[in-house]
């Protein structure tokens, strides 16, 4: 605790893990300002392990209710994630998978649309588009099923829409290009009947 309280002195790795696991605290705000720096360090490097997915992390932001922080640290935090997400879907050397990171990023600023615009911006790159053919293969499961991929304490009905329908428009070409499998490329045509009608083919 005492290390905690130090600032700029680095954490080791399983008491850094052991902070962002930790639901109580009661400066969450502080307490997440305090091992940002590293934080996102640990997240662009790929040693980030949530409790759970990445969603159990993206609650460790809402908890420490960053978009009420001043001005330029709020700003501050925007541009990483902003930096970061594009780094995930353009760089072949990134560590954290696409679908992970969509989740994360959607569920700190609590939007999903314009983290989806930006990678169908980047679909230009061609890893973006594998990306795009093996987060396609993560999700299908429960998108048939009007599931939103991840548990989401936001509108996950509403999400699972956009999602869907993002997909139906961006991944066929995707999965072309990638060769996914046949299974794959139909159950993608599937995402795009009513809900009974999927089962009846």
């Amino acid at each position: 605790m005492a290390l905690l309280k130090t600032p700029d002195v680095p954490l080791d790795d399983d008491l850094l893990r052991r902070t962002y696991w930790t639901t109580d605290w009661h400066y969450p705000g502080p307490l997440l300002r305090r091992i940002l720096p590293q934080l996102t360090r640990n997240l662009v490097a790929g040693r980030i392990m949530p409790m759970a997915g990445m969603e159990s992390l993206g609650r460790v932001f809402s908890r420490g209710r960053w978009q009420e922080w001043p001005g330029q640290q709020r700003d501050a935090l925007r541009e990483f994630l902003d930096a970061w997400w594009l780094h995930v879907l353009i760089e072949p050397d990134a560590k954290v998978p696409a679908h992970e990171a969509l989740t994360l990023v959607a569920e700190i600023t609590t939007t999903l649309l314009p983290w989806l615009t930006v990678w169908a911006e980047s679909l230009t790159s061609a890893t973006a588009r594998r990306r795009l053919a093996t987060a396609v293969d993560e999700w299908m499961y429960d998108l048939l099923g009007d599931k939103l991929p991840w548990p989401s304490r936001h509108d996950e009905e509403t999400w699972c829409s956009a999602l869907s329908l993002w997909v139906l428009r961006h991944a066929p070409a995707a999965l072309t290009e990638d060769e996914a499998s046949t299974e794959l490329s139909d159950q993608v045509r599937l995402l795009g009947l009513p809900f009974l009608e999927r089962w009846d083919r």
